[in-house]
C-alpha cells in the first residue's frame, strides 16, 4: 500500500541545530507548502490500485524528499541508504516512519521511476509560481552553455570494439538458459581483451598491425549473432524473455556494425570522422562529443541555461549534438515568454552567442538591451548599448559562472551518474530542481 503523503507529521520530527540540520528544515517547511507537485509524481508511481494489506510503501512524498536528499547530499544510493538509517534530520525531512528503513534497491527503484518530464514540469511550475509572488524578477538575464558529462571513460576505438565484443558474446553464452535455443559459438572475449589491451598501449605502427585482426574478432562475433538470431526466431514459439533476449542482441549488434565502420574509416582508412556520427559508448550510445573552443573535447550533452541576480536558474534546455552557441539565443527568449508570459528588458550572454541577426530578432521580440560579454565582430554602438551599461551588464554577467559552478560542484551535476538519456535527463533536472529549491530557502526571512 502507497499513500501520496503522510497524513501527519510525526511528533518525534526531529532536526539538527547544525546549518545542515536548519536547511533541511527550512527546505521540509517550503514542501510543505507546495504539496500539489506530489500529484505529478502520481502519474509516474501510480498509488491506484495498491493492495491493502501488507506493509505500507514509501509514500510519493517520502520518495521524492529522498530524491532531494540524494542531489543535495551528492551520494549514492548506497550511502542515502546508510544516511537515511542513521540520521534523524535525514529521517525526518524525508518523513520515514520508525519502521521505515528503505535499502539502496529500493530507493534507486523508486526514485528511478519518477520521469525528467515530471521533474522538469515541478520546476517550472515552482519557477512560475515565485515569479507571480515576485520573488525573483526575469528583468534582467545572464546566459551562458556548459557540458554536463555522461557516465563513460575516456573513449577508444579498441575499447568500444572490445565493449561489443564482450556484451555479444556474453548474451549468447546465456542464450539457451533465457531462450531455450542451444547456441554453438566460440567465445572470443579473452582473446578481444588481451588484443584491445595491446592496441591501448602500443605506439601507432603496432596499431595499425593489431588494429585489423581486432575488426575480424568483432566480424566474427556479428557472424555468430545473425546465426544465434536465425536459430531463435525460427523456434515455433517464443518466450517474452526471448523476445526481450533478441531485441537486446539487436540493439548491440547495430551499435557494433557502428563501431567497426568508424574504426575502419578512422584507422584503417585516416579518414576524419565527424562529431555528430561519432559513437563514444555502446552502454550511452547518446553521448554527444562536445567541442568549445581550443578546450579539451568533452563527452555529454550540451546545457543552456540562463538564471537572475538572485542566481535562480530561470531557464535550462538540454541540447542535442553541439549546437553553435548562436543558434542558442533566441530559444532561452522564446522559453521565458512561454513560461512568465513576459521576455527579459536586459540579456548579456557570453561572447559565443554573439551576432547582429541576435541584436535584431532580440529587439525586435522586445528586449532592450541585447549585450554579450565579449562582442566578436559586434560594435557597442551596433548592439545599440552605450559603455557604461555594457560595462554593468559585464560585472553581472559574471555571476553566471558562479551559478554554474554551484549547480555541478554543490549538486552533483558535473557527471549525470544514471543510465541512458531518460537517466541522464532525469539527474540532470534533479539538481536543477534542488538548485532551485535550496535557492528559495536561502531568499526566505531569518
Amino acid at each position: 500500500m502507497r499513500e501520496t503523503r503522510v497524513a501527519q507529521i510525526s511528533i518525534f520530527e526531529y532536526f539538527s541545530k547544525h546549518e545542515q540540520g536548519q536547511k533541511l528544515r527550512a527546505l521540509s517547511e517550503l514542501l510543505d507548502q507546495h504539496t500539489h507537485i506530489l500529484s505529478l509524481i502520481e502519474h509516474d508511481i501510480p498509488i491506484t490500485g495498491a493492495v491493502l494489506s501488507g506493509r505500507n510503501g514509501l509514500s510519493l512524498e517520502s520518495i521524492f524528499r529522498c530524491l532531494l536528499l540524494k542531489q543535495i547530499l551528492r551520494v549514492s544510493f548506497e550511502q542515502l541508504a546508510f544516511h537515511l538509517s542513521d540520521s534523524l534530520s535525514y529521517r525526518s525531512f524525508a518523513r520515514l516512519s520508525a519502521t521505515q528503513t528503505p535499502c539502496r534497491s529500493t530507493l534507486q527503484s523508486l526514485i528511478r521511476q519518477i520521469t525528467p518530464k515530471t521533474l522538469k514540469a515541478i520546476d517550472h511550475g515552482l519557477l512560475k509560481q515565485w515569479h507571480e509572488q515576485r520573488v525573483f524578477s526575469i528583468d534582467q538575464l545572464r546566459i551562458d552553455s556548459t557540458v554536463i558529462a555522461s557516465n563513460i571513460p575516456p573513449p577508444s576505438d579498441s575499447q568500444l570494439l572490445n565493449d561489443g565484443v564482450r556484451v555479444l558474446s556474453r548474451l549468447l553464452a546465456k542464450s539457451q538458459t533465457v531462450t531455450g535455443y542451444k547456441i554453438r559459438f566460440t567465445d572470443q572475449r579473452k582473446a578481444s581483451k588481451s588484443l584491445a589491451f595491446a592496441i591501448f598501449n602500443a605506439k601507432k605502427v603496432t596499431k595499425d598491425k593489431l588494429y585489423p585482426k581486432l575488426l575480424r574478432m568483432a566480424q566474427v562475433v556479428l557472424n555468430q549473432v545473425d546465426r544465434a538470431l536465425i536459430g531463435v526466431e525460427s523456434q515455433a514459439s517464443i518466450s517474452p524473455e526471448a523476445h526481450t533476449w533478441c531485441d537486446k542482441i539487436k540493439h548491440y549488434q547495430s551499435l557494433l556494425k557502428q563501431v567497426m565502420d568508424q574504426t575502419d574509416r578512422r584507422v584503417i582508412q585516416n579518414q576524419k570522422v565527424p562529431s555528430s556520427e561519432k559513437l563514444v559508448s555502446i552502454f550511452e550510445p547518446h553521448t554527444d562529443v562536445i567541442v568549445k573552443g581550443y578546450r579539451d573535447v568533452q563527452y555529454g550533452h550540451k546545457v543552456n541555461l540562463a538564471t537572475e541576480k538572485h542566481g535562480f536558474i530561470t531557464g535550462f534546455r538540454i541540447e542535442k549534438g553541439n549546437p553553435n552557441d548562436k543558434e542558442l539565443y533566441l530559444p532561452v527568449l522564446d522559453e521565458h515568454q512561454k513560461l512568465y508570459g513576459k521576455l527579459p528588458l536586459k540579456t548579456i550572454a557570453d561572447g559565443g552567442y554573439a551576432s547582429q541577426a541576435n541584436v535584431r530578432e532580440g529587439r525586435e521580440k522586445g528586449v532592450k538591451a541585447v549585450a554579450f560579454h565579449k562582442p566578436v565582430g559586434l560594435t557597442v554602438q551596433a548592439m545599440g548599448l552605450k559603455h557604461k551599461t555594457l560595462t554593468k551588464l559585464r560585472h553581472f554577467r559574471a555571476g553566471v559562472e558562479g551559478n554554474i559552478s554551484e549547480l555541478k560542484r554543490a549538486f552533483g551535476a558535473t557527471k549525470a551518474q544514471w543510465k541512458g538519456l531518460d537517466g541522464f535527463e532525469s539527474f540532470v533536472w534533479s539538481s536543477v530542481l534542488a538548485y532551485n529549491l535550496v535557492h528559495r530557502i536561502r531568499l526566505k526571512p531569518g
